[in-house]
C-alpha cells in the first residue's frame, strides 16, 4: 500500500504563487510515475502535470509555462510549483501515484487551492 498526503493549498490572489507538496509513505519502492490532478466544482477531474520515475514531465496545455512538477525520490516527495495563478486554477488538487506489477493507482485526499480574481 502507498499513502499520499498533500499540503500547501490555500487562498491566493490572481498572479500569485503556491507550492503544493505530496508526501508518499508505505510501499514507496514500488512507485513509478506520479502526478497532480485537479477537480473544479461541477467539472471532471483532470490531469495537471505528470512526472515519470526518470523525471520526464508532461503538462496540460493550460498550465504550461506556469506550473512545474518535480520529485525528490530520496525524500519520497512530489511537488507542484504554481506561478501566475489564475482564477480558473481554483480546484481541489490531488496527488496521484502508480505502482507496477501489479498495477495499482493511489490518490491523496486533496488540497484546496482558491485563486481570487
Amino acid at each position: 500500500q502507498v499513502q499520499l498526503v498533500e499540503s500547501g493549498g490555500g487562498l491566493v490572489q490572481a498572479g500569485g504563487s503556491l507550492r503544493l507538496s505530496c508526501a508518499a509513505s508505505g510501499s514507496i519502492f514500488a512507485i513509478n510515475a506520479m502526478a497532480w490532478y485537479r477537480q473544479a466544482p461541477g467539472k471532471q477531474r483532470e490531469l495537471v502535470a505528470h512526472i515519470t520515475s526518470g523525471g520526464g514531465t508532461h503538462y496540460t496545455d493550460s498550465v504550461k509555462g506556469r506550473f512545474t512538477i518535480s520529485r525528490d525520490n530520496a525524500k519520497n516527495m512530489v511537488y507542484l510549483q504554481m506561478n501566475s495563478l489564475k482564477h480558473e486554477d481554483t480546484a481541489v488538487y490531488y496527488c496521484w501515484a502508480e505502482r507496477l506489477l501489479p498495477y495499482l493507482q493511489y490518490w491523496g485526499q486533496g488540497t484546496q487551492v482558491t485563486v481570487s480574481s
